[in-house]
Parts: C-alpha cells; sequence; structure tokens
C-alpha cells in the first residue's frame, strides 16, 4: 500500500502498479509513500507526523537540501531519493556546457563577422570533479574518451572508475592548480556551501572553466563575479546559479565569458520516465525486503 503526495498523480500511480505495489488515497493505510512536486516540505512532514505507519518515503529529486532544511528526514523512517537517476542527463548537459565554453560557442552563435580564430580541446586535458555521485559516473564515462586525466573529489576518497586519482575535500586547493575544467556534481549540504569561494577561483588556472551542474550555492556568487570580470579564470558555465532564477540585471547576464542555462539539464520531460523508472523499481524492491536504490543518509543529508 503506497500513498502519493501532495497531490494525486495518475503517473505515480501507475508506477507503484508497475512495481507491483497499489496506491492508496488515505496515507492512513499506506506503509510508503510516493513526494512528487510541488515539494512543499512543510506538508510532508506534517503528513507523516499524521500517519506513523508509514516506514519508507520515496523524494523526487536527488538534492534533498528543502527537506533537511525543514527538519522532516528523519531516521526513524527509510527515505529514498531520486540520486542516480538523472545522472545521464546532468552529465550530457555538463559536456555539452564544456564544449560550448570551450569552442566560445555563444560567441560564434551570436557573431556577424568572421571574427578572430580561438578556442581549445578537452582531450588530454586535466578536469577536476567535485562529487562522486551519479553525475560524476556518468560524465567520467563520457569524458573517457576524450582521454581527460580526472580528479574526483569527494567526502569519501575512495576510487571511483575512470579517475585517475581521488581525493579529500581537504585536498580541493591542491588539484585544482592545473586544470582546465572544474566539475560541480556534488549534494549541498552545510559543509559544501559556497565550496568555491574568492580563495579557490584565484587558485584556478586563468585557462580553467568552471561548470556548475550540482547547485547554485557551492558557488559564491559575488566572488565569481569578480573573477569573470577580471580574468581569474576563463569563463562559466552554470545550469545553476544564487540567487535562482538569475535577476534579469545580474551581471553574469552580461559576462561575456558566461554561460547561463536556467536549470535544465533535466527538464521534466527527462524527468518524468527517470522517476518514474525509480519508483517502480523501489516498490518492488520494499515489497521483496530488498536494499532500496537511492537511499538517504538522514546524518549526512544526502
Amino acid at each position: 500500500m503506497i500513498a502519493v503526495g501532495p497531490r494525486p498523480a495518475s503517473w505515480v500511480d501507475d508506477a507503484i502498479r508497475a512495481g507491483g505495489g497499489t496506491p492508496v488515497d488515505d496515507p492512513g493505510d499506506a506503509v510508503g509513500l510516493v513526494w512528487c512536486p510541488p515539494l512543499e516540505p512543510e506538508g510532508l512532514g506534517r503528513l507523516l507526523a499524521a500517519h506513523p505507519s508509514i516506514r519508507w518515503v520515496q523524494l523526487p529529486l536527488a538534492g534533498i537540501e528543502d527537506f533537511t532544511a525543514a527538519g522532516v528526514v528523519d531516521p526513524a523512517r527509510t527515505w529514498t531519493c531520486a540520486k542516480g537517476s538523472y545522472a545521464q542527463p546532468v552529465a550530457e548537459h555538463a559536456l555539452a556546457l564544456t564544449l560550448a565554453g570551450l569552442r566560445h560557442l555563444p560567441e560564434r552563435i551570436a557573431a556577424r563577422s568572421w571574427g578572430e580564430p580561438k578556442g581549445s580541446s578537452l582531450y588530454g586535458q586535466r578536469v577536476v570533479i567535485l562529487g562522486g555521485g551519479g553525475i560524476t559516473t556518468e560524465l567520467l564515462r563520457l569524458l573517457a574518451p576524450m582521454r581527460v586525466d580526472a580528479t574526483v573529489v569527494r567526502r569519501r576518497p575512495e576510487p571511483v572508475d575512470g579517475a585517475g586519482r581521488t581525493v579529500s575535500p581537504a585536498e580541493l586547493p591542491d588539484v585544482l592548480p592545473g586544470a582546465a575544467v572544474v566539475y560541480l556534481a556534488l549534494a549541498l549540504t552545510p559543509d559544501t556551501a559556497g565550496i568555491i569561494d574568492e580563495e579557490q577561483l584565484r587558485r584556478m588556472d586563468r585557462r580553467a572553466w568552471l561548470v556548475n551542474v550540482a547547485r547554485g550555492s557551492h558557488v559564491v556568487t559575488d566572488a565569481l563575479v569578480k573573477a569573470l570580470q577580471e580574468g581569474w579564470i576563463a569563463g562559466a558555465a552554470l545550469d545553476v546559479t544564487d540567487p535562482e532564477p538569475l535577476p534579469r540585471d545580474h551581471p553574469l547576464w552580461s559576462a561575456p565569458n558566461c554561460i547561463v542555462t536556467p536549470h535544465t539539464a533535466n527538464t521534466w520531460e527527462m524527468v518524468r520516465p527517470l522517476l518514474s523508472e525509480r519508483i517502480s523499481t523501489n516498490v518492488s524492491r520494499f515489497a521483496a525486503g530488498e536494499p532500496l536504490v537511492g537511499l538517504v543518509d538522514p546524518a549526512a543529508g544526502y
């Protein structure tokens, strides 16, 4: 018996049935809950407080900072999120942003004259990826044919397939120099907010691009604006910003070396079938008593 919130959704019911479960209208009859957009974390907290029989909650996003900030992700229940579900389209977008920056595509798309030939190749370059989850795994697969020298920065510095080395966040300042691209693909927690600040931006090469497909708050925006204006780095390609949406008059819009996409690394058209698959898989596993996919560590916040 699986409930759906905060609103009924026929496609979620279909996903529950595809996993062998039964969708129910009354959360009091449910042992599991699939929570979908709109997020309404406070509403989730109230529903769970009223229905202690719910033992498992499936959240719709990979990043769950809104739910942890609201204090609803408690260790008394099993929690899963969509981490890993959207890894392929997000990694694809990260690569597209990278190539667009290195090849100066925004400038050339807007050009009305031949201009100055310029651009650089990603082949054989050093890259740094912050985060060791599904997006990083998929991104490394996409980068493999380009023979990049990849360093992954993650909380637990365990080896990652496709990376030349893995280091802890304490070693971030040491691995930034010399990288052609620095990717942000990590969860947002109190420890990772502002992880790219003025100090780290100054450590990056003048030829380096910063590519953020994680959360805008990973970057200190004022420091990034200064870095772009003063040429500390070559450019930034951002699918996420702080603030978000980015105001019309924000200086990032006018920076010639900045590419901004409106949080579209995974659009709803991409999300829905991937989330449906995650729901079906976890409903099936929950019923069988098997380990769930995308487990959340309430203590870590992701």
